[in-house]
């Protein structure tokens, strides 16, 4: 196994969601690959929880990355939000983008979830994926 890839499939996840047109024309740049500090845009799209398990063959190392991106809107109701989780599935499954190190073998969207935080009217929906990914 090597998780020597991770790094490089969070930037590619990260840039690709950037240049997304169908993502970025709903959230602009507010893509983060942590909670932002200070003040918090009102939709923004945050890159969270990964879970690795080794997945070498004969060809090679690699591994199975379970990672979770999350939209999180302050509007009211689910339809906002939703909106922009489609987007995000749309961008990201059975897409391959390049990796500094490594390559995406397959990616896939897994399943979501959505609720609400705290009393007021904030949204957060999390999206999982995979993505099998060959060291290099």
């Amino acid at each position: 196994m090597s998780y020597g890839a991770s790094a490089a499939l969070q930037t590619a996840i990260y840039q690709h969601l950037k240049a997304d047109p169908g993502v970025s024309g709903l959230v602009g740049d507010d893509v983060f690959d942590a909670v932002p500090s200070g003040i918090v845009p009102s939709v923004y799209i945050s890159l969270g929880r990964e879970d690795v398990v080794a997945r070498n063959d004969k060809s090679g190392c690699g591994a199975v990355h379970r990672f979770t991106v999350s939209v999180v809107n302050e509007g009211a109701g689910f339809q906002a939000a939703k909106t922009i989780a489609g987007a995000v599935s749309d961008a990201l499954h059975n897409q391959n983008p390049p990796l500094d190190r490594g390559r995406i073998v397959r990616m896939q969207f897994l399943r979501a979830s959505a609720r609400r935080i705290g009393e007021g009217a904030r949204r957060r929906i999390d999206l999982l994926f995979e993505a099998r990914v060959e060291d290099s």
